[in-house]
């Protein structure tokens, strides 16, 4: 198989520790968990608005996700973490709101949600993906 290659944007916030932003073999392509944060000024967006964190979080993946030749028609799988339950729908609502939009399919990513703590106290959702790139490259 492929070598491993790291995937990065400045379109997408820098990693604050140490780890890539997306990671590439093959077909494959992870991203790393992404959070609301400006890509610009690297600062936390929205405090207390999970509606808003989302978008600005699911932008953030999509940066990765195009910086390794993919979009959301070759995602197979997101993770979301919330911080708590009560932030649910909401997030739903953006993330459904997001995607449909960016699906031309029609096949929307599986998806699994966790409620856990996050990094930073600011940080309500942390997304992450897993993509397969069409034409196997």
């Amino acid at each position: 198989m492929t070598d491993r290659i790291a995937v990065s944007t400045a379109d997408a916030p820098a990693p604050a520790h140490t780890f890539s932003q997306g990671v590439k073999r093959g077909p494959f392509l992870q991203v790393s968990g992404q959070g609301p944060v400006d890509p610009a000024t690297n600062e936390y967006l929205h405090p207390g608005d999970v509606r808003a964190q989302t978008e600005r979080t699911l932008r953030n993946v999509e940066a990765v996700l195009a910086a390794g030749g993919a979009g959301f028609d070759d995602v197979m799988m997101l993770r979301v973490y919330l911080t708590t339950r009560d932030d649910f729908a909401a997030m739903n609502e953006a993330y459904g709101e997001f995607l449909s939009t960016r699906v031309a399919s029609g096949v929307l990513p599986a998806r699994t949600t966790v409620f856990t703590g996050l990094p930073r106290a600011e940080m309500l959702v942390e997304i992450d993906a897993f993509a397969v790139l069409r034409g196997g490259a």
